[in-house]
């Protein structure tokens, strides 16, 4: 939502009385003859001065620390708008409107003492901003991290064979009626592929991974003679020259199907033992390779899911859609939770924001104008559209060229007074 924009002006009184400088700059802006904006008297406490070097130093950290505070403020007024949608009310600070806050604006003497060293209260005010910034980063990561398990849940729940719970599809009845092997050298895997794919699958999975396996050594069937008699073993036998899949033959086996896919079991081998040989004098012990990786690899290059996450459980019948109930519930919650954080601690930080733009206009006027402090600060709440006549009119009323136009097309405007921009 859109908020005016505004300007702070200060001017020094130069010995004449307060009230006059606030008529001079409503004269200049803010009157019938020049109705650029509404003015309104903004009250500056009197802080402690220090010295013109410490002034000169912080009145440039102040300029970051502004800017900080406002991409802090834009943050949680960001989270709040995106958690609450079409929901959406205007933020408050301290239960009224942030243009009615700006515009009767009062120094919190409570929460930031002025008599404090102004280094000591400018960092006081840009602690408690950033610490607001440290727990927004920590919430909202934890209010992700559940949003993602909460659809994670969600498409396994409404997803197809290639991502729902196989314990929500897969009864014990179906279980019972498949060949089903976990051994230390046989194991069956649950694979889904889309129905394009399923004349390829079931053409090719006897091939597939045909590189895995060495089934090289003697060939007892081709050379009966041979049985019995002494041939070369372990690392003199040549595992790799004859190789092949580690799908058993004939084990594949469909299971079921629905509209986008179809879910088959097949039976692998778990893994290949390498025989361990003797370099020298020292045995090289064997070596246990793990197929099932292997062939899992193979199976995900060709788009075919492998639901290795899968044991079948009959007590998780059931529990998927409580889970994910659950899992509404608390994200629920913690959006609620992180909306009302919000509408606290964007009070807060825009409090701290207008603080500092306080403490700015202080400085730039002490560094400007010198001692003793004597000046007026005016807020000036612009009308839609006219930023810059409201500028060239005060530049035309109190820069030394008064009346004549300025020029400024430079990077960086310089008046002959204190002027500071806000865009709450």
């Amino acid at each position: 939502m859109s908020h005016p924009s505004y300007l702070i002006a200060a001017i020094s009184n130069s010995g004449q009385a307060p009230e006059t400088s606030y008529r001079q700059l409503q004269n200049a802006a803010a009157c019938p003859a020049a109705p650029y904006g509404e003015m309104f008297k903004l009250e500056v406490p009197s802080l402690m001065v220090g010295t013109l070097d410490s002034l000169m130093n912080l009145s440039d950290d102040l300029g970051k620390t502004d800017q900080l505070i406002e991409s802090i403020v834009r943050k949680v007024e960001k989270s709040s708008i995106e958690l609450a949608g079409k929901k959406a009310t205007e933020l408050t600070v301290g239960g009224v409107p942030s243009t009615r806050y700006i515009q009767q604006f009062a120094w919190d003497y409570a929460k930031f003492p002025n008599r404090r060293p102004l280094k000591e209260l400018v960092s006081l005010i840009s602690g408690g901003v950033a610490a607001i910034d440290e727990e927004l980063k920590q919430l909202s990561n934890s209010y992700g991290d559940k949003q993602v398990a909460l659809q994670d849940a969600k498409r396994k729940k409404g997803g197809n064979l290639m991502t729902v719970d196989l314990n929500d599809v897969l009864d014990e009845k179906i279980i019972r009626g498949l060949k089903i092997i976990d051994t230390e050298y046989l194991k069956t895997v649950f694979v889904a592929v889309g129905k394009g794919q399923r004349e390829g699958f079931e053409n090719e999975i006897y091939k597939m991974g045909a590189e895995l396996v060495g089934y090289g050594g003697p060939d007892w069937s081709n050379n009966p003679r041979g049985l019995g008699q002494s041939y070369q073993f372990g690392s003199q036998v040549d595992r790799h020259g004859k190789k092949g899949s580690p799908v058993v033959p004939g084990s594949l086996e469909k299971v079921m199907e629905d509209g986008d896919s179809v879910l088959y079991t097949i039976t692998v081998l778990r893994s290949m033992y390498e025989a361990g040989y003797y370099e020298g004098d020292e045995f090289v012990p064997g070596t246990k390779l793990d197929l099932l990786v292997s062939f899992s690899k193979v199976l995900k290059e060709k788009r075919y899911v492998v639901r290795d996450d899968f044991s079948y459980d009959p007590s998780m019948q059931g529990k998927a859609a409580m889970a994910l109930e659950q899992l509404q519930v608390e994200v629920d919650n913690m959006r609620s939770g992180l909306t009302r954080w919000c509408k606290t601690h964007y009070g807060e930080a825009f409090v701290a924001w207008m603080h500092i733009k306080v403490i700015r206009v202080f400085v730039e006027s002490v560094l400007r104008y010198g001692l003793p402090v004597d000046f007026t600060a005016v807020l000036y709440k612009v009308t839609q559209g006219k930023d810059d006549m409201l500028v060239n009119a005060l530049d035309k009323t109190f820069g030394e060229n008064k009346g004549k136009e300025d020029d400024f097309e430079d990077e960086e405007e310089y008046h002959d007074f204190v002027l500071i921009k806000f865009n709450p």
